[in-house]
Protein backbone atom coordinates (compact mmCIF):
# COMPACT_ATOMS: atom_id res chain seq x y z
CA UNK A 1 0.00 0.00 0.00
CA UNK A 2 1.51 3.56 -1.26
CA UNK A 3 2.56 5.89 1.70
CA UNK A 4 -0.13 8.82 1.62
CA UNK A 5 0.27 12.16 3.48
CA UNK A 6 -3.26 14.24 2.78
CA UNK A 7 -2.21 17.99 3.41
CA UNK A 8 -4.75 21.18 4.21
CA UNK A 9 -3.63 24.23 3.83
CA UNK A 10 -5.34 27.24 5.33
CA UNK A 11 -3.70 30.88 4.94
CA UNK A 12 -5.27 33.58 7.25
CA UNK A 13 -5.44 36.56 5.05
CA UNK A 14 -8.01 35.99 2.81
CA UNK A 15 -9.50 39.27 1.05
CA UNK A 16 -12.11 38.17 -0.85
CA UNK A 17 -13.89 36.44 2.06
CA UNK A 18 -12.41 37.76 5.66
CA UNK A 19 -12.01 34.57 7.67
CA UNK A 20 -13.47 32.88 5.14
CA UNK A 21 -11.78 29.38 6.23
CA UNK A 22 -13.46 29.34 9.83
CA UNK A 23 -17.09 31.38 8.56
CA UNK A 24 -19.55 28.74 9.21
CA UNK A 25 -22.14 26.88 6.81
CA UNK A 26 -24.40 25.04 8.39
CA UNK A 27 -23.58 25.97 11.98
CA UNK A 28 -20.25 24.11 11.10
CA UNK A 29 -16.73 26.06 9.81
CA UNK A 30 -16.15 25.75 6.80
CA UNK A 31 -12.52 24.02 7.12
CA UNK A 32 -14.35 21.59 8.85
CA UNK A 33 -15.92 20.09 5.98
CA UNK A 34 -12.56 19.37 4.46
CA UNK A 35 -11.21 17.99 7.25
CA UNK A 36 -14.01 15.90 8.14
CA UNK A 37 -13.21 14.06 4.29
CA UNK A 38 -9.81 13.83 5.12
CA UNK A 39 -10.01 12.04 8.64
CA UNK A 40 -12.22 9.35 7.07
CA UNK A 41 -9.96 8.96 3.65
CA UNK A 42 -7.30 9.18 5.89
CA UNK A 43 -8.67 6.31 8.43
CA UNK A 44 -9.65 4.07 5.22
CA UNK A 45 -5.86 3.89 3.57
CA UNK A 46 -3.57 4.66 6.76
CA UNK A 47 -2.78 7.90 5.69
CA UNK A 48 -1.12 10.58 7.39
CA UNK A 49 -2.60 14.59 7.76
CA UNK A 50 -0.61 17.50 7.49
CA UNK A 51 -2.22 20.97 8.25
CA UNK A 52 -0.50 24.15 7.12
CA UNK A 53 -1.81 27.53 8.93
CA UNK A 54 -0.23 30.63 9.51
CA UNK A 55 -3.34 31.96 11.67
CA UNK A 56 -3.68 30.83 15.57
CA UNK A 57 -7.29 31.14 15.16
CA UNK A 58 -7.45 29.19 12.31
CA UNK A 59 -5.47 26.54 14.19
CA UNK A 60 -7.34 26.76 17.30
CA UNK A 61 -10.62 25.93 15.18
CA UNK A 62 -8.88 22.81 13.59
CA UNK A 63 -7.82 21.55 17.17
CA UNK A 64 -11.72 21.27 17.71
CA UNK A 65 -12.19 19.09 14.89
CA UNK A 66 -9.17 16.28 16.30
CA UNK A 67 -6.27 18.28 13.93
CA UNK A 68 -3.15 18.41 16.81
CA UNK A 69 0.39 19.98 14.75
CA UNK A 70 3.17 21.72 16.02
CA UNK A 71 3.67 23.15 12.88
CA UNK A 72 3.05 27.20 11.64
CA UNK A 73 3.21 28.36 8.71
CA UNK A 74 5.69 31.01 7.25
CA UNK A 75 5.18 34.61 7.47
CA UNK A 76 6.65 34.24 3.84
CA UNK A 77 5.20 31.44 2.95
CA UNK A 78 1.96 32.66 3.85
CA UNK A 79 2.51 35.78 1.58
CA UNK A 80 -0.37 36.94 -1.29
CA UNK A 81 2.56 36.39 -3.91
CA UNK A 82 3.27 32.95 -2.40
CA UNK A 83 2.53 29.97 -4.19
CA UNK A 84 0.50 27.19 -3.11
CA UNK A 85 3.19 24.39 -3.96
CA UNK A 86 5.94 25.91 -2.02
CA UNK A 87 3.94 25.84 1.26
CA UNK A 88 2.39 22.01 0.44
CA UNK A 89 6.31 21.44 -0.39
CA UNK A 90 7.60 22.84 3.77
CA UNK A 91 4.68 21.19 4.98
CA UNK A 92 5.45 18.08 3.52
CA UNK A 93 8.98 17.72 4.64
CA UNK A 94 7.97 18.86 7.99
CA UNK A 95 5.59 15.70 8.01
CA UNK A 96 8.43 13.48 6.42
CA UNK A 97 10.94 14.44 9.47
CA UNK A 98 8.14 14.01 11.97
CA UNK A 99 7.22 10.56 11.10
CA UNK A 100 10.37 9.57 9.36
CA UNK A 101 9.71 7.64 6.26
CA UNK A 102 9.27 9.48 2.51
CA UNK A 103 5.95 9.41 1.09
CA UNK A 104 4.65 8.13 -2.49
CA UNK A 105 1.80 10.78 -2.97
CA UNK A 106 0.51 13.71 -1.41
CA UNK A 107 -3.42 14.36 -1.36
CA UNK A 108 -3.74 18.42 -1.01
CA UNK A 109 -7.62 19.12 -0.66
CA UNK A 110 -8.16 22.77 -0.68
CA UNK A 111 -10.78 24.27 2.42
CA UNK A 112 -12.12 26.70 0.34
CA UNK A 113 -13.55 24.07 -2.07
CA UNK A 114 -15.52 21.26 -0.26
CA UNK A 115 -17.61 20.11 -3.11
CA UNK A 116 -15.89 16.57 -2.74
CA UNK A 117 -16.87 12.97 -1.87
CA UNK A 118 -14.73 10.52 -1.15
CA UNK A 119 -15.39 8.74 -4.07
CA UNK A 120 -13.72 11.45 -6.02
CA UNK A 121 -10.57 11.18 -4.04
CA UNK A 122 -10.07 7.19 -4.62
CA UNK A 123 -10.88 7.88 -8.28
CA UNK A 124 -8.28 10.99 -8.78
CA UNK A 125 -5.46 8.67 -6.83
CA UNK A 126 -6.34 5.46 -9.01
CA UNK A 127 -6.07 7.75 -11.90
CA UNK A 128 -2.77 8.71 -10.92
CA UNK A 129 -1.58 5.11 -10.24
CA UNK A 130 -2.92 4.24 -13.49
CA UNK A 131 -0.30 6.45 -15.41
CA UNK A 132 3.50 5.84 -14.55
CA UNK A 133 4.60 8.73 -16.67
CA UNK A 134 1.55 11.46 -14.94
CA UNK A 135 2.89 13.30 -12.30
CA UNK A 136 0.12 14.81 -11.27
CA UNK A 137 -3.59 15.07 -11.38
CA UNK A 138 -6.20 17.72 -10.57
CA UNK A 139 -9.59 18.38 -9.89
CA UNK A 140 -11.66 20.40 -12.79
CA UNK A 141 -14.97 20.85 -14.03
CA UNK A 142 -16.47 21.79 -17.40
CA UNK A 143 -15.46 25.50 -18.12
CA UNK A 144 -18.24 28.18 -18.24
CA UNK A 145 -16.57 30.20 -20.43
CA UNK A 146 -14.46 29.14 -23.58
CA UNK A 147 -11.11 30.41 -25.17
CA UNK A 148 -12.30 29.32 -28.34
CA UNK A 149 -15.48 30.87 -28.88
CA UNK A 150 -16.43 33.80 -26.32
CA UNK A 151 -13.67 34.49 -24.43
CA UNK A 152 -11.53 36.91 -25.47
CA UNK A 153 -7.92 39.29 -25.30
CA UNK A 154 -6.18 42.31 -26.56
CA UNK A 155 -3.74 41.18 -29.00
CA UNK A 156 -0.83 43.09 -30.17
CA UNK A 157 -2.51 45.36 -32.55
CA UNK A 158 -4.00 46.55 -29.73
CA UNK A 159 -7.81 45.13 -30.65
CA UNK A 160 -9.96 42.25 -28.97
CA UNK A 161 -10.40 38.63 -30.51
CA UNK A 162 -10.79 35.54 -28.84
CA UNK A 163 -8.19 33.98 -26.96
CA UNK A 164 -7.48 31.51 -29.36
CA UNK A 165 -7.92 33.71 -32.59
CA UNK A 166 -6.57 30.87 -34.79
CA UNK A 167 -9.90 28.90 -35.08
CA UNK A 168 -13.20 29.68 -36.67
CA UNK A 169 -16.15 27.99 -34.53
CA UNK A 170 -19.61 29.54 -34.94
CA UNK A 171 -21.12 27.86 -31.55
CA UNK A 172 -19.57 26.85 -28.36
CA UNK A 173 -20.67 23.53 -29.03
CA UNK A 174 -18.29 22.67 -32.02
CA UNK A 175 -15.38 24.27 -30.34
CA UNK A 176 -13.21 21.72 -28.54
CA UNK A 177 -13.68 21.03 -24.87
CA UNK A 178 -12.14 23.49 -22.38
CA UNK A 179 -12.01 23.00 -18.27
CA UNK A 180 -11.73 24.86 -15.29
CA UNK A 181 -9.29 24.03 -12.43
CA UNK A 182 -12.16 24.08 -9.65
CA UNK A 183 -9.36 24.12 -6.83
CA UNK A 184 -10.83 20.43 -4.70
CA UNK A 185 -8.14 18.00 -5.23
CA UNK A 186 -4.93 17.41 -6.09
CA UNK A 187 -2.45 14.62 -5.98
CA UNK A 188 0.96 14.53 -6.51
CA UNK A 189 3.54 12.34 -7.06
CA UNK A 190 6.33 12.40 -4.31
CA UNK A 191 9.19 13.45 -7.11
CA UNK A 192 6.98 16.13 -7.91
CA UNK A 193 8.62 18.19 -5.21
CA UNK A 194 12.25 17.17 -6.02
CA UNK A 195 11.92 18.94 -9.80
CA UNK A 196 11.54 22.61 -10.77
CA UNK A 197 7.48 22.99 -10.81
CA UNK A 198 6.19 25.79 -9.28
CA UNK A 199 2.81 25.28 -9.76
CA UNK A 200 0.37 22.28 -10.11
CA UNK A 201 0.15 22.47 -14.19
CA UNK A 202 3.30 20.51 -15.97
CA UNK A 203 4.08 18.30 -18.77
CA UNK A 204 2.72 15.48 -17.40
CA UNK A 205 -0.47 16.50 -15.63
CA UNK A 206 -3.65 14.72 -16.14
CA UNK A 207 -7.03 15.89 -15.11
CA UNK A 208 -10.07 14.31 -12.93
CA UNK A 209 -13.45 15.62 -13.84
CA UNK A 210 -15.73 16.48 -11.35
CA UNK A 211 -19.00 14.26 -11.96
CA UNK A 212 -21.08 16.74 -10.28
CA UNK A 213 -20.88 20.69 -9.24
CA UNK A 214 -17.76 21.98 -7.40
CA UNK A 215 -16.52 24.94 -7.54
CA UNK A 216 -13.71 27.66 -5.25
CA UNK A 217 -15.17 29.73 -3.00
CA UNK A 218 -13.18 33.16 -3.79
CA UNK A 219 -15.89 36.13 -2.95
CA UNK A 220 -18.67 36.44 -1.02
CA UNK A 221 -21.36 35.79 -3.60
CA UNK A 222 -19.29 31.99 -3.67
CA UNK A 223 -19.82 32.26 0.03
CA UNK A 224 -23.21 32.62 0.12
CA UNK A 225 -23.81 30.25 -3.18
CA UNK A 226 -22.53 27.49 -1.32
CA UNK A 227 -24.31 28.28 1.90
CA UNK A 228 -27.36 28.52 -0.14
CA UNK A 229 -26.84 24.74 -1.43
CA UNK A 230 -25.56 22.93 1.67
CA UNK A 231 -28.84 24.53 4.13
CA UNK A 232 -31.06 23.85 1.65
CA UNK A 233 -29.94 20.07 0.61
CA UNK A 234 -29.51 20.89 -3.11
CA UNK A 235 -26.22 19.06 -3.52
CA UNK A 236 -26.81 15.71 -5.48
CA UNK A 237 -24.39 13.93 -3.61
CA UNK A 238 -23.48 13.17 0.13
CA UNK A 239 -20.82 15.70 1.90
Amino acid sequence: MPKLLITICARGGSKGVPKKNIKTIDDKPLIAYTIEQAKVFAHKHGADIGFSTDSMEILEVAKQFDIITDYVRSHQLASDTAGKLDAIKDLLLYEEKQHNCKYDYIIDIDATSPLRTQMDMEAALVQLESDPSALNIFSVSLADRNPYFNMVEQKSNGYFNTVKSNNDYLSRQAAPLVFQLNASIYVYRRSYFDGSNRTAISNNSLIYEMPHQCFDVDDEIDFLFLEYLIKNNLLDFDL
